[in-house]
């Protein structure tokens, strides 16, 4: 029985998952959703007559949206790695008037509404160099370009009125950030990762402000191509721009938008 033993132990080897040698994917792309929960603050703050007058307020889109994401890594070596992403969030919200309303002489009929758009898109490219790198764990520090792109507009209608209007700022800049990857298991893998980029130091005209953004997966691999994870990810762009009050002298407006909550999708790698 020994010999028989001896000469089946490569085989027994050979049929160990391959996932285990996961680390060495040469291409990994996840493509998921983000059940994004949206929340906006914006501010404003300017000095007349030599008083101060500020505002400030916070309004939603409602319910949670589910938003696409995509990320992917490419393995250039050991240590080196080429890392993306793509966010795009884009929600409606609509109020409609159920009854007339009526001040002075004048009448807004009911079914009058005002409709408002967000459209938030998100790109980033990194270089990705691991200063520690094993079987268990690997920390890597990513330098790279992000794109960020706000689209606003509202669409209000009153009777035989209508008004419409909309805004679009988009820009670039250098991105730091960090990632933390482990493997406790031989099919999965625990993904954390951080990522900040200043406004002054791209290309977003007179803005001032930043863009954090943070999150976490745990995935799973039923093959050595295929798998499936779920986390949790958060972004928040906080900017300001000064503007000129004609007369009524130069104030700050600002723009705090922040969007969270889980994510799931599918892995595959090659």
């Amino acid at each position: 029985m020994r010999p028989a033993v001896l000469a089946a132990l490569p085989l027994a080897l050979l049929s160990v998952p391959a996932v285990q040698a996961q680390e060495a994917d040469r291409f990994t792309l996840r493509l998921g959703a983000l059940n994004a929960d949206a929340e906006t603050t914006l501010s404003a703050s300017t000095t007349y007559q030599d008083q101060p007058y500020r505002f400030s307020e916070t309004f939603d889109f409602g319910s949670e949206e589910w938003v696409p994401r995509v990320d992917g890594v490419f393995r250039m070596g050991d240590r080196h790695r080429l890392v993306f992403d793509y966010f795009n969030y884009d929600k409606k919200r609509r109020e409609t008037l159920g009854e007339d309303i009526s001040f002075d002489a004048t009448t807004i009929p009911a079914g009058s509404y005002a409709e408002a758009e967000l459209d938030f898109q998100l790109a980033t490219l990194v270089y990705d160099f691991a200063v520690v790198e094993n079987d268990s764990f690997s920390l890597g520090l990513q330098i790279g370009a992000e794109w960020a792109k706000a689209t606003a507009s509202l669409v209000a209608e009153a009777g035989d009125d209508r008004w419409t209007d909309s805004a679009s700022e988009d820009g670039y800049a250098p991105v730091v950030g960090v990632r933390f990857t482990a493997r406790p298991g031989d099919r999965w893998l625990l993904n954390l990762q951080g990522q900040y980029l200043d406004a002054d130091w791209g290309d977003f005209d007179d803005y001032d402000g930043s863009i954090t953004r943070a999150n976490a997966i745990a995935e799973y691999r039923f093959t050595p191509n295929f798998g499936l994870f779920a986390g949790y990810e958060w972004y928040r762009l906080d900017v300001k721009r000064e503007v000129s009050g004609d007369g009524l002298g130069n104030g700050i407006v600002g723009w705090d938008q922040r969007f969270k909550g889980p994510v799931v999708g599918v892995t595959l790698a090659f």
